[in-house]
C-alpha cells in the first residue's frame, strides 16, 4: 500500500495532513521532496507547541508567541505576564490550533519557494 511522504512528519495531525495533501496537489516527486525538506525544517510539532506554552505559562511569558514569529504578541505577553496569565492559559488550551495556523503559513511559504525556484 502507498504511504504518503507527508506521513513522515513527526506528530502530524489529520487536519494538517489533509491541508498539506490539498496544498501539494500537482507537485511531482522531486518538488514534493524539496517541499518536505523546506517545510519540515519550519513546521512546529503540536506536542512541542504544548511544551512552549507550558514554559510560557510558568517561566517566560509569551515564549510560545515568539516561537511562532508573533513578536508583538510575545512582547505584550512578556510585559503583562501573559495577559495576567489568561492569555497564556488560553494558548495552552489552544496549542494545537496555534501550531496548525503557524504550519499553514509555513506550508504556503514553502510552496512559494518551490514555485519560485521553478521559474528561474
Amino acid at each position: 500500500m502507498y504511504q504518503s511522504p507527508l506521513m513522515s512528519l513527526p506528530g502530524i495531525t489529520p487536519e494538517e495532513y489533509s491541508y498539506l495533501q490539498q496544498a501539494t496537489t500537482g507537485l511531482n516527486e522531486q518538488q514534493m521532496r524539496a517541499f518536505l525538506m523546506i517545510y519540515s525544517g519550519k513546521r512546529k510539532n503540536p506536542s512541542d507547541m504544548l511544551l512552549f506554552c507550558l514554559l510560557g505559562l510558568f517561566i517566560v511569558p509569551g515564549l510560545q508567541r515568539f516561537i511562532i514569529n508573533q513578536i508583538g504578541m510575545g512582547i505584550l505577553y512578556l510585559f503583562t505576564i501573559g495577559l495576567c496569565f489568561i492569555g497564556s492559559i488560553v494558548d495552552l488550551v489552544n496549542h494545537k490550533q496555534l501550531a496548525m495556523e503557524y504550519n499553514q503559513k509555513m506550508a504556503f511559504e514553502s510552496l512559494q519557494m518551490i514555485r519560485f525556484s521553478e521559474m528561474r
